[in-house]
């Protein structure tokens, strides 16, 4: 069992940064392959980006190739999502997400993770 608690979401203007962090607890967090995703009112939840659970793969989604980075930290159990040139239609709830390792599938695919933290609002202001 792995809890996930995100952190950073607010509200900043276009253009602007904001990093976002997930703390992992419970079992071996290097037992898993870790994920953001993200989900805005009406719509489906998205994939946004992806961290292997050795950190050597790093997908991103297209919107976020350039401007976000992804990064684990094992010592201290954490994910963290940098963002930059943010654009109004990222607008959205931030969700962090655990696979088992176990797993070799595509990072995209939300219904393959096992865990999910509850959220961490991001909204850009135009």
């Amino acid at each position: 069992q792995v809890q996930l608690v995100e952190s950073g979401g607010g509200l900043v203007q276009a253009g602007g940064s904001l990093r976002l962090s997930c703390a992992a607890s419970g079992r071996s967090f290097n037992r898993y392959a870790m994920g953001w995703f993200r989900q805005a009112p009406g719509k489906e939840r998205e994939f946004v980006a992806a961290i292997s659970w050795s950190g050597g793969s790093t997908p991103y989604a297209d919107s976020g190739k350039g401007r976000f980075t992804i990064s684990r930290d094992y010592a201290k159990n954490t994910m963290s999502l940098q963002m930059s040139s943010l654009e109004p239609e990222y607008t959205a709830v931030y969700y962090c997400a655990a696979r088992s390792r176990i797993y070799t599938g595509n990072y995209d695919v939300p219904g393959s993770y096992d865990y999910w933290g509850q959220g961490t609002q991001v909204t850009v202001s135009s």
